[in-house]
């Protein structure tokens, strides 16, 4: 039997990246997955929704449970990241990073908790290690993702009672579609690469695979005792002190 059969998943993001992985993980896996984003998906059934707007998210979760009856994993993984500093950055660009980031998982776990208390439903966010550290540059995204870390933990703690289970991975640099085209766009992709291997202990960067497999354990009834944690996915980097 597979882990997931007779269950219904919500991932935001799930078109690309790494949100596409964790569909698929869960869809080979035996679950009936449905995305959620702005736009349409050709892979997955999929509702078309700004998650940042409360009336957004909870016409998401309610259309999959008029579909389906039921919900059981919801995985918040949808996000942004803006380039800027404080001084540099304007409040509306502030606030935009975080309803999407912060925001946006707030109100889809607001949503969804009445049907995860009938299934004793889990719950997965995608953070980033930019939650637990900051790269130059990254304000909004660093504050955004350590809040999302923050609202994993008092989800587990206000929630556990009543057999629903938070927690969030922490992926570092993943090997993603975006990220190669960033790579691709800079004058020594060659360069940057190798600098990327150096960094990590395993000597690569990682796969949305690896993310997804993580996320599938959270998610499944193996991982029915951990709650309230923050996993990083990140090949070393954040256990690597860098030279003299």
């Amino acid at each position: 039997m597979k882990r997931f059969e007779n269950t219904v998943a919500i991932v935001t993001g799930g078109r690309s990246g790494i949100g596409r992985e964790i569909a698929l993980r869960l869809q080979d896996e035996g679950a009936e997955v449905f995305t959620v984003q702005r736009s349409g998906d050709d892979r997955f059934p999929s509702i078309s929704a700004d998650i940042s707007d409360a009336a957004g998210a909870q016409s998401a979760v309610d259309e999959v449970v008029a579909r389906t009856g039921r919900l059981d994993v919801l995985v918040n993984n949808a996000g942004m990241m803006q380039e800027s500093t404080v001084e540099d950055m304007s409040v509306e660009d502030w606030n935009r990073n975080l309803a999407v980031n912060l925001t946006g998982p707030f109100l889809m776990i607001r949503a969804a908790l009445e049907h995860l208390r009938t299934t004793h439903g889990t719950i997965v966010n995608v953070g980033s290690l930019e939650g637990l550290g900051s790269n130059p540059g990254h304000a909004a995204y660093s504050a955004s993702k350590a809040g999302l870390h923050g609202l994993t933990r008092a989800i587990a703690v206000d929630h556990g009672d009543e057999g629903i289970r938070c927690n969030a991975v922490a992926p570092g640099w993943i090997d993603t579609e975006l990220n190669r085209e960033f790579i691709e766009s800079l004058a020594d992709p060659q360069e940057f690469s190798r600098e990327i291997g150096r960094i990590h202990p395993v000597g690569r960067s990682g796969k949305a695979e690896e993310v997804a497999a993580l996320v599938a354990f959270l998610a499944a009834d193996e991982a029915s005792f951990i709650t309230g944690q923050i996993y990083s996915v990140d090949g070393g980097r954040m256990a690597q002190l860098s030279l003299p």
